[in-house]
């Protein structure tokens, strides 16, 4: 079962997210960050590729499209704030996104 990151290990997680644009979240232990592409089809395209991790990994991300921006929250809900699997799929968003 994934945990609830803490101490030295969270403070790692958030300064590595923080150099490419992950900000906590406001009134939340979740992390945030917007995503710009070309166009809708572009953005519409990241997230079918990040679903298809994200249903792989039983972790869901929050998140909302308009046009060529997709605004991401992430968090865990079972453990009632940032885990593992946040940065892990924090990282792979990063990766694969065409910015």
């Amino acid at each position: 079962m994934t945990e609830k990151l803490t101490g030295d290990e969270r403070d790692v997680a958030l300064a590595d997210l923080s150099k490419t644009g992950w900000t906590i979240t406001d009134g939340r232990d979740a992390i945030t960050k917007e995503f710009s592409f070309s166009d809708f089809t572009a953005a519409f395209g990241w997230m079918t590729r990040i679903a298809i991790f994200a249903e792989k990994w039983n972790h869901h991300p929050e998140w909302c499209n308009v046009y060529r921006s997709v605004r991401v929250t992430l968090t865990t809900h079972d453990v009632g704030g940032l885990s593992a699997l946040d940065v892990k799929l924090a990282k792979k968003m990063d990766e694969i996104s065409w910015n």
